[in-house]
C-alpha cells in the first residue's frame, strides 16, 4: 500500500492460517490513520477482506494507493464544509473506509469487481480517478 497523503508505504499479510494477525492489523491501522490530525481507530478487518477479494477480481497484484481512509470528526467535518462529495455522517469516520486506486486499472474495473462481491458500500468517482468502499450496507453510487 502507498498512503497518498503520507507518501508512507506499507506491506503487511494481515490474514493467513484461518487467522488475522493482530500486528499487522496495527500496523494497517496506524498506516491508515487520519494524516490531517494523526488520529487513528481500530479498523474494520472485513474492510481488508473486501478490498483483498476486489483485487483478486480485478485481476490486480500490485501495490493499493489509498487516498483516504479513517478521518476523524473534525476532518470529516472540515471536508464536508469544503466538498460537496463528503457525507457528513461518513463511514470513514468508522474506521470501515477506504477510497482506493490500483493504478494502471481503471477505476470502472475496479468499481466492477467491488460491485460483484455484494458487500458493502461501493462508490465510483470517475472524474477523481478512485473507487470508495466500505463494509456499511450495500448499496452503490
Amino acid at each position: 500500500m502507498v498512503s497518498f497523503n503520507t507518501k508512507e508505504t506499507l506491506t503487511v499479510t494481515y490474514w493467513s492460517n484461518g487467522a488475522y494477525h493482530r500486528d499487522a492489523l496495527d500496523q494497517l491501522n496506524h498506516f491508515l490513520r487520519d494524516s490531517r490530525d494523526n488520529a487513528r481507530t481500530e479498523m474494520d478487518p472485513l474492510l481488508f477482506d473486501v478490498l483483498w477479494h476486489t483485487m483478486q477480481i480485478a485481476g490486480y497484484g500490485g501495490s493499493i494507493e489509498v487516498l483516504s481512509a479513517f478521518r476523524s470528526p473534525t476532518t470529516n467535518a472540515w471536508l464536508a464544509s469544503v466538498s460537496r462529495g463528503v457525507a457528513r455522517d461518513s463511514q470513514h469516520m468508522n474506521g470501515n473506509a477506504m477510497d482506493i486506486r490500483f493504478p494502471g486499472v481503471p477505476v470502472f474495473k475496479i468499481r466492477q469487481a467491488a460491485r460483484a462481491l455484494n458487500m458493502g458500500g461501493v462508490g465510483f468517482y470517475p472524474r477523481s480517478g478512485f473507487v470508495h468502499l466500505d463494509t456499511g450496507p450495500v448499496r452503490y453510487w
